[in-house]
């Protein structure tokens, strides 16, 4: 029910699922199983310095939301990790001033794969109540070129603190997961997993039937994999070398948004692993994977609603000990 609630929510037309759509969605969740629900709007997100999420926002007349589900486990969940999982929202994506080519544009309206997996992890978790207390996030943007859109050339302030070059305005969701993965660590939730279309090079390197892993901690990624393989779904380790950091080294900035073409899925990553800082953190990039060509006999075609039954089952894992 959790997977086929995802799948509606990416399936949904741009027009309709909007960020404050995505809002009206978790609070129904909320309500229906028993999560706490809040929901920062853009006054908010300007006043504690959400300046990369924002600059993604500012070209469309649709408001952001920050969604942030929350699911409390009770006493035995004292002691015990309290993992956030934070999903890409971006309820259509243009590539904004730096403009995709029109074929297969109608697919971006997937881009909230992401958030629509962490919705509908919660809501299973709400369902299942482990003995862990669980956050979910969700950054909720639409990035559409305006005459107010940010530019290729701009200098965000993230929540961090930290400067970004933007090099791409294509290259959005990293922008507003950074300022999701910094909330996650002021509010000193850990471990972190988020869940992301993030870049088509995952899927040129993987194909359609593997999401790519990326990790800081290997035993966090350990113990996911292992979730992964109990719920059906294929996710492969990828590289994450400090060599590839020199890509996104920025001359005017703390990091730049892009890398260039060669080893995109993990330049991108490492912007993340950036905000994610020392916190324990695995990015699964779902790209490939969050869209079914074909029908299976598992899986109509359409959305597929990856990684909700991994997330509840990592979430179950870390609630057993």
């Amino acid at each position: 029910d959790a997977t086929n609630l995802a799948r509606d929510m990416v399936n949904e037309p741009a027009n309709t699922m909007t960020p404050t759509r995505m809002w009206e969605v978790a609070a129904q969740v909320a309500q229906d199983w028993g999560l706490e629900c809040a929901c920062l709007d853009r006054a908010e997100m300007e006043a504690m310095g959400m300046g990369a999420l924002l600059a993604v926002a500012q070209g469309s007349r649709q408001p952001p939301r920050f969604i942030i589900l929350r699911y409390r486990g009770g006493p035995e969940a004292q002691g015990k990790p309290h993992p956030a999982f934070l999903g890409k929202g971006v309820t259509f994506d243009s590539g904004g001033i730096s403009l995709k080519p029109a074929e297969k544009m109608e697919l971006m309206k997937g881009d909230m794969a992401g958030g629509a997996a962490v919705i509908g992890a919660m809501r299973a978790i709400g369902e299942i109540k482990p003995s862990i207390n669980v956050t979910g996030i969700v950054p909720a943007v639409e990035n559409l070129p305006s005459g107010e859109a940010s530019r290729p050339g701009d200098i965000l302030r993230a929540l961090s603190g930290k400067t970004i070059e933007v090099i791409s305005t294509d290259a959005e969701g990293r922008l507003i997961l950074a300022d999701a993965l910094a909330y996650a660590r002021r509010e000193k939730l850990s471990p972190l997993v988020d869940i992301a279309t993030l870049t088509g090079a995952c899927a040129i390197a993987l194909g359609p039937f593997y999401t790519g892993a990326f990790t800081n901690n290997q035993p966090l990624l350990d113990r996911l994999l292992k979730a992964s393989e109990e719920a059906g779904e294929r996710i492969w380790p990828m590289p994450m070398h400090e060599d590839f950091e020199e890509l996104i080294k920025s001359q005017i900035a703390d990091v730049k948004n892009v890398g260039g073409r060669e080893g995109g899925a993990i330049t991108a990553a490492h912007f993340l692993a950036g905000f994610a800082e020392d916190t324990p953190w695995v990015h699964l990039d779902i790209a490939a994977t969050s869209q079914s060509e074909t029908e299976r006999p598992d899986q109509p075609k359409g959305a597929t609603g990856v990684a909700v039954r991994t997330l509840v089952g990592l979430a179950l894992s870390l609630a057993e000990g």
